[in-house]
């Protein structure tokens, strides 16, 4: 089988969120994102004189932060075309419904907003409100994986711009595993992992990893090593799949080993879950690379303790590892100053500069691969990331580097559905209720085929 938009091709020049940094808690690239924002929160560049106001929302705390400090940036080479970015950072359903009201009513919508990958194909239905940001991008493109461009694409034009490849990778608290006895190293497949955490449960009485029911991270992976995808071809919605079936088979197996439970929040990318990591009641987190700002942001004490490393996989993957989450910054079309918010955009998230600035101040696995390859930037010892980490972050990325692949799916607009109807039904009803896979999945898919009207 072929994989799906591999990213492969697009790494060959080889040298990535959420509370605090690229995408959402509570969801993911299915629909929720990698970071959380305090609510109503104002951050603004410092007053520039002569400077064109861009008006920006965001989900993401840390988001904001980035794109003021990439404005003074931009205003250094460009004092001719100064911004000046004033953020509003907004609860994630929130931001999400006052931008889609904005949009529709032509009244009140920013220059510019962060749109989660989960709810990305709802704003660009019929005639998108959007700007495409094709031409913004052509002097980028070359160094950028091309998957996370199509990520936010339609019928050939780009209308948003990601901030990572966010390829999934398992973290694993080292000191709590060598107390038990387990080396992570020797973890490769899915019944490795499951070997580990049965041990692990053994002794300690503690869970490893985590089965989750509000998040899809680990069944995304496992779907797209599979080979599998959400729809079929011709873009109807295929839930009851074998893959999607296999993969479910797989974490509850897990469950049943007890080698992972549900926990606190349903994901590892809620507060609730940060508390129970802190705790040590989970070893391992098998996420998108972004998770790296959450162990920074939230789990402070762990420093020196977490290694990161490819995921577990199936026998012969299609792909080893899948982009997960994304924010697609986008520019709204009929804005006063719409070309200059897409010139800016485009260089804060596609240049060499803007993608140094992803993993210094994000942690990120960046866009533009050129950054790949430069150790002076992903070895740097000040690096606050290259600190925490027991081994260096950037060893798993290029060790999985050729075979990182993108669900297809996640473009398709019906996956808002998809997404909402496994994270809030499904996967509870499979891991908490203990329905089998079969009847879960088949009740899923007459919903979403009645919903869809399929």
């Amino acid at each position: 089988m072929k994989m799906r938009k591999p990213i492969a091709a697009a790494l060959t020049a080889w040298l990535a969120v959420a509370a605090l940094a690229a995408c959402s808690t509570g969801g993911d690239a299915e629909g929720g994102g990698d970071e959380t924002a305090d609510e109503g929160q104002v951050i603004t560049q410092a007053p520039v004189e002569g400077a064109t106001p861009l008006e920006l929302w965001t989900f993401v705390e840390l988001h904001g932060t980035y794109y003021t400090t990439m404005a003074d940036k931009w205003n250094e080479l460009n004092p001719d075309k100064k911004v000046q970015i004033n953020v509003n950072v907004l609860p994630y359903d929130d931001m999400h419904n006052k931008l889609q009201i904005a949009l529709t009513s032509g009244e009140g919508a920013p220059d510019i907003a962060d749109i989660e990958a989960g709810k990305f194909p709802q704003f660009v239905t019929g005639t998108p409100a959007l700007m495409d940001l094709t031409e913004a991008a052509a002097p980028y493109v070359d160094d950028i994986v091309k998957a996370r461009l199509d990520l936010f694409s339609k019928d050939g034009a780009l209308y948003g711009m990601d901030f990572h490849v966010g390829a999934t990778v398992a973290f694993y608290n080292t000191e709590l595993l060598e107390a038990a006895g387990i080396d992570y190293t020797t973890i490769k497949t899915w019944d490795d992992y499951s070997a580990a955490g049965a041990a692990y449960y053994d002794a300690t009485g503690k869970y490893f990893g985590t089965v989750d029911t509000s998040a899809s991270w680990q069944e995304g992976l496992l779907l797209a090593q599979l080979g599998g995808e959400y729809f079929t071809e011709d873009g109807k919605v295929n839930v009851d799949s074998p893959e999607l079936t296999q993969a479910m088979e797989i974490l509850k197996g897990l469950q049943d080993a007890n080698a992972a439970a549900v926990p606190p929040g349903g994901q590892p990318d809620t507060e609730e879950a940060f508390g129970a990591y802190n705790n040590g009641d989970f070893a391992a987190a098998v996420m998108p690379f972004w998770f790296t700002s959450r162990y920074l942001a939230y789990m402070p004490d762990s420093a020196g303790k977490i290694a990161i490393a490819p995921p577990p996989t199936v026998d012969n993957p299609v792909v080893v590892s899948v982009g997960g989450g994304g924010t697609g910054t986008a520019v709204v079309k009929d804005g006063p100053n719409a070309e200059l918010a897409a010139e800016f955009v485009a260089w804060a998230k596609l240049s060499y500069e803007g993608n140094v600035e992803t993993w210094n101040l994000l942690g990120f696995d960046p866009l533009n691969t050129t950054v790949w390859e430069d150790e002076a930037i992903t070895h740097n010892p000040d690096n606050k990331f290259v600190q925490y980490f027991k081994n260096n972050p950037f060893d798993a990325l290029l060790e999985i580097k050729d075979s990182i692949g993108n669900l297809t799916s996640y473009s398709n607009s019906a996956m808002p559905s998809v997404n909402n109807l496994l994270n809030t039904e499904t996967q509870n009803s499979i891991f908490e209720d203990g329905m089998p896979i079969s009847d879960a999945l088949a009740q899923a898919q007459a919903d979403l085929e009645n919903e869809l009207g399929q």
